[in-house]
């Protein structure tokens, strides 16, 4: 049936059909970003163009469990990228290409058992040039088999010696060479919608599908990143940019889609928007984690940087952020802002020696009421740890002359309060222990 004759035909049984114009830049695009997400299972993955993918996977089968497993986790994120896939697994690349492209799933694991599989097929899976299968079509050549029992002296001189080739080849007579895909270094992909959208929040669903192909990506690559950038594009207006930080590399496209779903609820779209990019160009190598013996209910190490990256996506990165102790006296420059904490680094403490340090300092001290030459805050302060002096800050100005105590309110809390020497007399309220 002609191209024309097969689109009215469809139309007829469906009204509501919509037909777009097949575009083969995109086609190889999305191939090469497969190629990229199935190299995780094994580093020897080529294209079969235009539309397929070739595997070796004999060296893979112990690490991943044997053939049915890796055929099941190729299935499972191809439908999860929003592709549907035909799977078939014989002694030679080209044997397994033409059964997926018959629709022919099978394992064919014995070189003996593959003629008679591929004798089944049509032969318009073995020959794609339209004059060439008529020409067999004319003498009766309807499957591979029909093909293959021709007399090969006659078919080399009619139809040419590259289909006796390729022949060879999916039967495993002749060695069929591969050029290898490589990975590229960083990470882009594209993807069209097929219809505009004007909720961000409603954008999750289309980024997940290039999350999960970055996922593969990394795991290609043993790489996680700790910075995405997800590109939204409309019709007129400039792209909309979101990006996404990590505090710890990750490849996990589940987190990547918990960040991108506290991200996409705060953006505000100019337009509609009718594409995604995405891009993670800072890829670094990410170590295999540690599974204990027995289930531990207190979390893991990792738990820590999926909280913050969770926070830092719904309240800014500016909101959250780690401390550090500064090289200073007074308590006010005692602390910095820096970026929290990595998982090694937890537990490390500063080895300086100073006094208690309350968890919570106010930002100025606040003034206390003196009655008797004793502090007041709400109550009278006991006194329970002191003095602390603290004299510091001659070389910028802002000298300082106090000795702080650990004091006790009325209702048993614990506040850090100090005497004022000098100039500024009196009582203050400093910090709050938790």
């Amino acid at each position: 049936m002609r191209p024309g004759n097969a689109v009215s035909a469809a139309r007829a049984l469906a009204h509501d059909l919509l037909v777009r114009p097949r575009d083969p830049a995109r086609e190889t695009e999305a191939l090469l970003g497969l190629a990229g997400w199935a190299a995780q299972f094994t580093p020897a993955v080529a294209l079969e163009l235009p539309d397929a993918l070739v595997l070796e996977v004999s060296g893979s089968l112990k690490l991943f469990g044997g053939v049915d497993l890796i055929r099941a986790s190729l299935r499972e994120g191809c439908a999860r990228m929003g592709f549907t896939v035909l799977v078939a697994c014989a002694p030679t690349a080209r044997g397994a290409a033409w059964l997926a492209r018959a629709g022919v799933e099978r394992y064919i694991g014995r070189a003996d058992a593959l003629p008679a599989a591929l004798a089944a097929l049509p032969v318009r899976i073995a020959v794609r040039a339209a004059d060439t299968l008529e020409a067999l079509h004319a003498i009766g050549a309807r499957t591979v088999g029909d093909l293959a029992a021709l007399p090969r002296d006659g078919l080399a001189r009619r139809l040419g010696q590259q289909l006796l080739d390729d022949l060879d080849r999916a039967y495993g007579r002749l060695a069929d060479p591969r050029a290898f895909y490589v990975p590229p270094a960083e990470f882009h992909a594209r993807l069209e919608l097929p219809a505009e959208v004007t909720q961000a929040e409603s954008l999750l669903f289309a980024a997940r599908r290039l999350f999960v192909q970055l996922e593969g990506f990394l795991a290609a690559r043993a790489g996680g990143v700790r910075r995405l950038e997800l590109r939204l594009f409309h019709r007129a207006a400039a792209a909309t940019v979101v990006p996404i930080g990590l505090v710890a590399p990750s490849r996990a496209a589940s987190h990547f889609t918990l960040l991108a779903r506290e991200r996409l609820g705060t953006v505000v779209l100019p337009e509609p928007v009718r594409a995604l990019a995405l891009a993670a160009t800072d890829v670094v190598p990410l170590a295999g984690g540690n599974i204990a013996l027995f289930a531990d209910e207190s979390g893991s190490p990792e738990d820590w940087p999926k909280l913050v990256e969770r926070l830092r996506a719904r309240l800014g990165s500016v909101a959250v952020h780690g401390v550090a102790v500064a090289e200073a006296h007074r308590p006010e420059h005692a602390s910095q802002v820096r970026e929290p904490m990595p998982a090694q680094e937890k537990g490390k403490r500063e080895t300086g020696r100073v006094g208690l340090r309350p968890f919570w300092l106010l930002a100025a001290p606040r003034p206390l009421e003196e009655i008797g030459a004793e502090p007041h805050c709400g109550g009278p302060l006991k006194l329970l740890a002191g003095p602390e002096r603290i004299e510091s800050g001659w070389w910028d100005g802002d000298d300082v002359a106090r000795d702080y105590f650990v004091a006790q309110t009325a209702d048993h809390a614990l506040v850090w309060v100090y005497r004022a020497r000098g100039a500024a007399t009196g009582w203050f309220l400093h910090g709050l222990f938790a």
